[in-house]
């Protein structure tokens, strides 16, 4: 990328284990957590800002620099990620990712408030205290109905 170029962009990425399962156990949290944070700092000029989750999801506060294709990435950084878990100590099955995520942008001043939220995953899940809209992994499909126009998105 050129030298003259100014960027600040924000994302909150979020994605679960295949169906839904609590995959992420004690043993291989802290090797999915420390190998999504090497995989992320080798994109040139990325930053993480934070990373959490709990059992059956994670969640990633990165800023990213805009010739970055998030869509690609992502699938990269999972796929790495499933791959190196399950041939490491964990063996193989330990890790599988459903396909897809979740990602919203958000500007600088929210940055604190996306840090608090993904640090604190653990307890906004045991109290059922969750922002629906950094949790969301995919978005409603919405069907038209035969022949009349398509209804606004949920």
């Amino acid at each position: 990328m050129p030298r003259n170029v100014y960027w600040e962009l924000y994302y909150h990425l979020v994605w679960r284990t295949k169906d839904g399962v609590p995959l992420r156990t004690a043993k291989v949290e802290p090797l999915t957590h420390r190998y999504l944070i090497h995989r992320v700092l080798q994109t040139a000029e990325a930053m993480v800002h934070a990373f959490g989750g709990i059992e059956d999801h994670v969640h990633m506060a990165v800023s990213l620099p805009p010739t970055t294709e998030i869509a690609k990435w992502v699938g990269d950084i999972k796929g790495a990620c499933a791959h190196h878990i399950n041939h490491g100590p964990c063996g193989l099955g330990a890790l599988a990712w459903q396909t897809g995520y979740g990602v919203v942008s958000f500007g600088k001043r929210d940055l604190p408030w996306v840090v608090d939220y993904i640090k604190r995953q653990r307890e906004h899940h045991a109290v059922s205290r969750i922002e629906d809209r950094l949790e969301c992994i995919t978005q409603i499909e919405v069907q038209a109905p035969e022949g009349g126009p398509m209804p606004a998105a949920r």
